[in-house]
């Protein structure tokens, strides 16, 4: 029988949160106080996640057969479910288009991440891999399945800094402490040459990078993970009038995917094993980023919080 990820207590209080080093989605920096929780020490696994699939039945939302209402003037025939895939370009390209290195993967899944035809069976050859291709729904249904829930934002910054209140990363203010590499970045020149983290050009077995002052790892690097707030342009402090973004009166209103989309997006943290320097300085606790609830990718992943 699999087992379930170990958690830790981590007790709240009050920390700083938000950076305004970097990106302006990170502002303003604000004292923000998090009730005591428990944490899982890792991202949940591909072992894990075919155990709940096992006991369930349940099938993702990247396997599930599109609606044609959803996607009009496309052809009912080339609505293949999948998820997005990330794929190398074969040199520089220009880093303000994203679309050259991400991929639509006409079947690809949690089981199957880059797809039914790559060579990659995720429980068979990553087991102890976090699982990727699951949107926000699916994390939650595992949440829900295991007794536990997703964490906010707030929660996975305050646990993610580990007690460092501040500190630029997850370990202290150095990137490289006495020339360690601490995280599963990027290694090379994005998005096409990629000499890997500590072998692993991709994700990484949980745990292979140390862990943080709290004893939890891969809160950085890695798998970008979901958490339960709505995607804002700008943090809205408690107690501070929110201002415009998006054209929206609220910043606690739902962000959408694109212009006119009915899906809303929530908050990613931690970054991931495609974040690098050159071009996406995210695996630090502060950043944050948008995404679609419905989207699953071979970059994001999840761990499950649960109250105390």
């Amino acid at each position: 029988m699999t087992e379930p990820t170990p958690m830790i207590r981590i007790e709240g209080g009050a920390f700083r949160m938000g950076s305004d080093e970097f990106y302006a989605d990170e502002t303003p920096v604000h004292e923000r106080t998090v009730d005591a929780f428990e944490l899982d020490v890792h991202p949940v696994t591909n072992e894990q996640f075919a155990a709940f699939v096992e006991a369930t039945g349940y099938v993702t939302v990247a396997e599930r057969p599109l609606d044609p209402i959803d996607f009009p003037g496309v052809d009912p025939t080339d609505l293949v479910p999948g998820g997005l895939v990330f794929t190398p370009t074969s040199g520089p390209v220009d880093l303000r288009e994203w679309r050259q290195w991400w991929r639509w993967g006409a079947g690809a899944s949690w089981r199957h991440p880059f797809g039914p035809e790559a060579s990659v069976d995720a429980l068979v050859d990553r087991p102890a891999h976090p699982v990727v291709q699951v949107s926000f729904e699916d994390a939650t249904a595992y949440a829900e399945w295991a007794g536990k829930r997703l964490p906010t934002e707030a929660e996975f910054e305050f646990a993610a800094r580990g007690g460092l209140d501040g500190a630029r990363f997850a370990w202290g203010g150095e990137e490289f402490p006495d020339g360690r590499l601490m995280v599963n970045r990027w290694q090379g020149s994005f998005p096409y040459r990629n000499t890997g983290a500590e072998g692993w050009a991709g994700t990484s077995p949980v745990m292979t990078f140390p862990a943080n002052g709290y004893g939890l790892f891969d809160v950085t690097g890695n798998v970008w993970e979901w958490t339960t707030d709505f995607y804002t342009a700008r943090h809205n402090p408690p107690g501070v009038e929110a201002v415009d973004a998006e054209r929206r009166p609220n910043l606690l209103a739902a962000a959408s995917a694109e212009p006119g989309s009915r899906i809303p997006r929530r908050v990613l943290k931690g970054g991931s094993h495609l974040c690098s320097p050159d071009y996406c300085l995210r695996y630090r606790p502060a950043a944050r980023s948008p995404q679609a609830d419905d989207s699953a990718t071979t970059h994001i992943g999840f761990r499950c919080a649960r109250d105390v």
